[in-house]
């Protein structure tokens, strides 16, 4: 094993923050990566034809959507093969990824046949003109075809992560990246006879890239020397009860993420409702809020893999240990990022438009959008924290509660009833997010206190 594998939670303070940077630095760069890649094709296919990117940016939606959702589902690879090491049980790591391949090949196929087959006559049905819709659905046909090998790829990434062996997934993210940048230059405006194929092109370029990612991480896996240990290619016995919590994890996660992207995908309608500029603006604003968010969520997933090895240890000092300190690394990182984006808005919003007016909306929402970095990071942390010592059911009823029925009522309200336009949308984000993150402060208080009152974790 190696060091980190070697100690599931450590006695000090500073040694865990020592042990959590080391493990959350890849991860996050990882992470960034995800998002490149997305970055990559929509600039690509936008300088080939506005008229393609409107192809790509609706051919994508559904997908982005589903696939989010997806990845939650199988956060519980993570945390279970994190157990299962904090246990001083390694050979039971092979059981939680086979159970995890089997799910992942179930969502990517079944992700892709309801995306393949609703997607094309869904945009028809939204009224839109028919050469927008039928070219966003042939993207979406495109796109939908990724999901089955990138979720896999989640799934093997998700393993190694808890065990400590981050290198390869780093490596595999931004090699795919490179792959994804050739091909999208390759076909989206077609060269060396191949024809230009537009935001198709981009479709089949991450097709290509994410195929790629995952017979790197396959190869990862079988080729290293302590695959064997963990039992990878021996029958699993079935364990009814951690197959139960596997997917428990995975439905709080998924539920999770789910309504945080929806309610923001549904922000885009009323911003749309202000005006163009308005929801032009609010498109950079969470473009580059995405962008930032691969931070705190890489964060995220090294303080899931902590806290979880710690729970498997039966250690609740360290559970807390762990808990507090990726929190406050979370609110340091987000406060810098956020220093940052305030003077820095007005640079942000140009390297995404040209327009005056475009310009200055963005610039407005991203410098009054940074208040939010520090709670958004906080709860994306604590909620991970929270699913990775068991507790799911409650982090889930807050992120749901909080993004579907306080920020979209109160965007509306604040944009519309209150006059405030777009700055009303940011504010409603602001406020959810501070709402959110103090509930699982508050969660996490309560938490702590039951575990220091039984003798161990149970």
């Amino acid at each position: 094993m190696s060091a980190v594998d070697a100690v599931p939670a450590s006695a000090s303070w500073r040694g865990e923050l020592n042990q959590l940077i080391r493990l959350a630095t890849p991860i996050v760069l990882a992470r960034l990566g995800i998002q490149v890649m997305g970055l990559t094709d929509a600039v690509v296919v936008g300088r080939y034809s506005a008229r393609e990117l409107g192809y790509h940016a609706l051919g994508w939606a559904p997908t982005i959507i589903v696939l989010a959702s997806a990845v939650g589902l199988l956060s519980g690879i993570q945390v279970m093969t994190a157990r299962r090491l904090g246990a001083g049980r390694p050979e039971l790591a092979g059981v939680v990824l086979r159970r995890g391949v089997v799910y992942a090949l179930q969502l990517g196929i079944g992700s892709t046949l309801v995306i393949a087959l609703g997607a094309p006559p869904l945009l028809m049905a939204l009224g839109m003109e028919p050469d927008l819709a039928g070219g966003a659905g042939r993207a979406a046909r495109v796109f939908s075809l990724s999901l089955t090998p990138y979720l896999l790829a989640v799934a093997l990434s998700y393993h190694l992560e808890a065990l400590g062996r981050t290198l390869p997934g780093l490596v595999a993210m931004w090699a795919a990246n490179l792959v994804n940048l050739g091909l999208n230059l390759l076909l989206v405006p077609g060269i060396w006879g191949i024809p230009a194929m537009g935001a198709v092109g981009a479709g089949w370029a991450t097709f290509g890239a994410r195929s790629f990612l995952l017979a790197w991480l396959v190869i990862a896996v079988l080729m290293h020397p302590t695959t064997r240990a963990y039992r990878l290619f021996e029958r699993p016995v079935r364990e009814p009860e951690s197959e139960a919590e596997q997917r428990r994890i995975g439905y709080g996660a998924g539920a999770s993420v789910f309504a945080e992207v929806t309610a923001f995908a549904g922000m885009n309608v009323i911003a749309a409702w202000l005006s163009a500029t308005a929801v032009a603006a609010w498109a950079v604003f969470l473009n580059t809020s995405a962008i930032i968010f691969m931070i705190p969520l890489g964060l995220a997933g090294a303080a899931a893999v902590r806290v979880g090895r710690a729970y498997g240890a039966r250690d609740a000092p360290g559970v807390f240990r762990a808990a507090i300190v990726a929190t406050c690394v979370a609110i340091a990182l987000a406060s810098v990022i956020a220093l940052i984006t305030w003077p820095g808005a007005g640079l942000f919003a140009s390297a995404y438009a040209t327009e005056p007016g475009l310009r200055a909306a963005a610039a407005g929402a991203l410098a009054l959008g940074a208040v939010f970095f520090v709670p958004d990071a906080m709860q994306a942390v604590l909620a991970n924290v929270q699913r990775a010592r068991g507790d799911v059911i409650v982090p889930t009823v807050i992120h749901v509660g909080g993004y579907v029925f306080v920020m979209l009522p109160l965007g509306w309200w604040l944009a519309h009833r209150a006059h405030m336009g777009l700055a009303g949308c940011v504010w409603a984000v602001i406020v959810t997010s501070f709402l959110v993150a103090a509930l699982l402060c508050v969660r996490l208080a309560t938490t702590t206190r039951r575990d220091r009152a039984v003798e161990d974790l149970g």
